[in-house]
Order: C-alpha cells, then sequence, then structure tokens
C-alpha cells in the first residue's frame, strides 16, 4: 500500500533517485567524450565503461518502475498544487525517454559487438547497417533526456530557492535534508 500522507519520500524512493541520476549523468558524459580521444586504449575503455555502466541502470530502472507501481510513499496532490500535472507529466517523459534510451543503447550495443575492455566480446546480432541510425536514435534520446533532466533540475532548485515549498528537500537524503534544516534553523 502506498502512504500518501509523508512529507518526504521514502528512503528507497530517494535511493533509487539519485542512484539513476548518478548513472545517467555520467552515462550522457562518457557518451559525449568517448569519441574525442584516438580510437585505441583509453577511446575502447570508455566506451567499455559506457556500455557496462548502461547495462547497470537496466536492473536499477527496473526495480525503480516496480517500486514506484507497488512500494514507496507517494506526495499528495494538494502538495505541487497547479505543477501536480505538469510534474506527473515531466516524471512519465522522464521514465519514457530512459526507458527509450536503454532500449536503444542495448540495440547499439549488440549491433555494433562491443568489446569490452577487451576481455569480453558481446554479440554481434542484427543487420550492420542499423548502425548509424540506432546510435542517432539512442544519442538523440539521450540528449532530449538530459535536457529534461536539467530542466527537472532547475524546476527542483526554483521550488526551493524561490517558491521555498520543500519540493526538493522531500528528495533530498537523510543526511542532506537535516543539514538544510539546521542551516535554515540558523540564518
Amino acid at each position: 500500500m502506498v502512504d500518501e500522507s509523508h512529507a518526504n519520500y521514502d528512503a528507497t524512493t530517494i535511493r533509487l533517485h539519485w542512484l539513476t541520476a548518478f548513472l545517467v549523468v555520467p552515462l550522457w558524459i562518457l557518451g559525449q567524450v568517448a569519441d574525442l580521444f584516438p580510437h585505441g586504449l583509453v577511446n575502447s575503455g570508455l566506451w567499455s565503461l559506457h556500455v557496462i555502466m548502461g547495462f547497470v541502470l537496466i536492473p536499477v530502472l527496473l526495480f525503480r518502475i516496480a517500486w514506484r507501481l507497488i512500494g514507496g510513499s507517494r506526495m499528495d496532490k494538494s502538495i505541487y498544487g497547479t505543477f501536480y500535472i505538469p510534474a506527473k507529466a515531466a516524471h512519465y517523459l522522464i521514465y519514457a525517454l530512459l526507458c527509450l534510451v536503454i532500449i536503444l543503447g542495448v540495440a547499439n550495443a549488440f549491433i555494433r559487438g562491443y568489446s569490452l575492455f577487451g576481455i569480453v566480446r558481446l554479440p554481434q546480432v542484427g543487420d550492420p547497417t542499423l548502425r548509424r541510425p540506432v546510435t542517432g536514435a539512442h544519442g538523440l534520446a539521450a540528449n532530449l533526456l538530459l535536457g529534461l533532466v536539467a530542466l527537472h533540475a532547475i524546476a527542483a532548485l526554483v521550488h526551493h530557492y524561490i517558491f521555498r515549498d520543500g519540493v526538493l528537500r522531500r528528495m533530498l537524503p537523510g543526511w542532506l535534508r537535516h543539514s538544510d534544516t539546521a542551516r535554515q534553523a540558523r540564518g
């Protein structure tokens, strides 16, 4: 049963949120910079790291979706007011883009048949002519996701610093939430 009365998200929801963020942002950065290096050890190592982190994101996202459906606390509509529907839509779009990026990333990894750190080679599956369009679609979806995530972060900061409504504080890990509360009490 979902408890809608909590003033904060539950610890699992908070951890999953930040774990997702700490995977998605470095994944995007790796995807942007890996080809800046000449093809070789550094380039292939960065792509290997990108692919492995992408595969790590899959169970995190699946667990996050399952947790969202069957567990965890949800915020009451009244807390968000007029922002409830746009916030809900943005969250659904973030989830949809995350799924799309992962699906395209997995397809890309297998179409390419990546060698992971020269230790394990993914089987090359599918039509090699799909390599360029799938790579392009994966990159576009990742860029759209990061753009939406940036707007999400900006909205959280606007809520925190302008509206001062506690929306950001509800998603902070406990140790940060407590230090923020202490800081507000002093100043």
